[in-house]
């Protein structure tokens, strides 16, 4: 069965407070989510805006939902496993309509050193699988990958000149 078969299923069967407020639960128990990820999932139930208050209330009450947890757990993740960069995952907890504060108390976490190794490990290993037709053009690559995984320009700019002394490694 479809998504969209599924909502639509949902649409039409009238889901109640207390339904909701149980399914809002046990999705928040598998895995970490923020408000506005559960305000999506209560508005696609379509459950009353003052009903999906009380339950995102109830939520952060009885600590299902926690911000400051989703963001901290979001950035080590987006990191560590998909290896994105600051910016990249700055913008997409903006979207997640994450406080400004716990977006950059959480990028702050990120380990310098380790940051940087990530970066130049990245940009050895695409230099080492892309083609380039001079110098100028490699390093237009290599800025440009970087850029796509949400890295800063100053970051990019000492990772290419540290991985240029030592691309022999």
């Amino acid at each position: 069965m479809g998504i969209w078969h599924e909502l639509l299923i949902m649409r039409e069967k009238k889901i109640t407070y207390n339904q909701a407020l149980s399914k809002a639960m046990a999705i928040c128990s598998k895995a970490e989510k923020c408000i506005s990820d559960i305000q999506t999932k209560l508005n696609d139930w379509g459950i009353e805006q003052s009903d999906a208050v009380k339950i995102i209330k109830t939520l952060i009450d009885e600590r299902f939902l926690d911000e400051e947890r989703f963001t901290r757990y979001f950035v080590r993740d987006k990191f560590k496993f998909n290896q994105w960069g600051r910016v990249k995952i700055a913008f997409m907890l903006k979207a997640k309509k994450i406080q400004p504060e716990l977006i950059q108390q959480s990028l702050d976490a990120i380990d310098e050193d380790e940051y940087f190794e990530m970066l130049e490990k990245l940009l050895r290993e695409k230099a080492r699988k892309t083609k380039f037709m001079n110098e100028y053009d490699k390093k237009g690559k290599l800025y440009r990958f970087a850029q796509s995984r949400g890295f800063e320009n100053e970051a990019i700019g000492t990772a290419l000149k540290n991985i240029d002394k030592n691309f022999d490694d």
